[in-house]
C-alpha cells in the first residue's frame, strides 16, 4: 500500500527514455526511434504516451520575463491502456514523418522530442531530446 502510495506522488514511479535511431534527421526522412519504459516500485497502469516536437527559442525578450519560448509544432498520440508491471521494461517503436513546421534558419532556435507517458492515479513522467531536422543534411 505504501508503495502504491508513493507513486501516485511522484517517488518510486515508473521512468521513461525515449532513444532516436538518428538525432539528426534530413528532409524527407522519418524520426524513428524506441520508447523504453521502466516500471517503478508498484505496477501502474499507462493511459496513452504523447510525443511531441517543440521549438525552443532562446533569446531575452523587454516583454517577458523568460528567455526561452517553446512553440508545439507537432504532436503524435500512442493509445496505450495498459499496465507495466513492477521493475518490468517496456518497449513502444514509433514514427513521425517531419513537415515544414520543423524547419528553422535561427541559431537560437532549437528542435525538440518531449515524450509524455501519462499514468493514471499518478505523476506522469517525461524525457525531452534534442533533434536536428534539416534540408542540406544527409
Amino acid at each position: 500500500m505504501l508503495k502504491k502510495f508513493l507513486s501516485t506522488i511522484g517517488i518510486g514511479t515508473m521512468k521513461v527514455d525515449t532513444i532516436v535511431d538518428q538525432p539528426i534527421i534530413a528532409h524527407g526522412e522519418p524520426l524513428t526511434g524506441t520508447i523504453y519504459i521502466s516500471g517503478g516500485q508498484s505496477d501502474q497502469l499507462i493511459d496513452y504516451i504523447k510525443l511531441e516536437i517543440l521549438k525552443r527559442t532562446e533569446c531575452y525578450r523587454d516583454d517577458s520575463d523568460f528567455d526561452v519560448t517553446n512553440e508545439l509544432v507537432a504532436k503524435h498520440t500512442i493509445e496505450m491502456v495498459g499496465a507495466v508491471i513492477s521493475k518490468e521494461t517496456r518497449m513502444v517503436p514509433f514514427e513521425l514523418m517531419p513537415d515544414d513546421r520543423w524547419e528553422s534558419d535561427a541559431e537560437n532556435v532549437k528542435l525538440y522530442l518531449r515524450t509524455s507517458v501519462h499514468i493514471i492515479n499518478a505523476v506522469d513522467v517525461q524525457d525531452e531530446d534534442e533533434i536536428i531536422y534539416g534540408e542540406n543534411l544527409a
